[in-house]
């Protein structure tokens, strides 16, 4: 493949769970179109065991996943972001460090595992949901023409992907 991938950074405050699923999945998913980063604001500075847990499970290669500072994406060493996905509502209302090259931004704020309550089942059980969620979004972002779409256009379709809450009422990917 000629072209460069679209690098794309997942943000979440505490960088354990959610940004975390949803490096995994675009790394996957994406392939050689995209290629992903998480971090976070307040770093928890550890992985969520139970988000380890459901990507070995799901045959990830869980060799990138650490808690990292949304800082390191703000350097001008960082790669060049295209992509900037907030996933949780107070990362969201943060200020966020100046991105290098101007990337698209959205918001797709999804409820925070972590803070899930009851049984250990239960609790991992909202793993597995945000990871669906997530892998419901990031399929229809990586399908998105996005050689054909003006950049107001694409904003409009990335807006309209983070405010699904599930797959039935998701966007066709144009």
């Amino acid at each position: 493949m000629s072209e460069t991938p679209f690098n794309v950074l997942f943000l979440c405050t505490g960088n354990s769970a959610r940004s975390i699923l949803a490096e995994a999945i675009l790394n996957r998913v994406g392939r050689d179109r995209f290629k992903a980063w998480s971090a976070g604001s307040n770093p928890k500075g550890t992985v969520h065991p139970f988000a380890v847990d459901l990507l070995v499970q799901l045959n990830h290669d869980i060799s990138f996943a650490r808690s990292k500072d949304w800082a390191e994406f703000a350097n001008p060493d960082a790669p060049k972001l295209d992509f900037v996905f907030t996933l949780c509502d107070s990362a969201a209302e943060e200020a966020c460090p100046v991105w290098p090259g101007q990337p698209m931004t959205a918001h797709w704020g999804l409820p925070d595992p972590a803070a899930a309550t009851g049984t250990e089942a239960e609790r991992r059980l909202a793993f597995a949901d945000t990871y669906r969620m997530l892998n419901n979004r990031i399929s229809i972002f990586t399908a998105l023409p996005l050689a054909t779409l003006d950049r107001l256009s694409l904003q409009r379709r990335l807006d309209e992907i983070g405010s699904q809450t599930s797959s039935k009422d998701a966007p066709e990917p144009a």
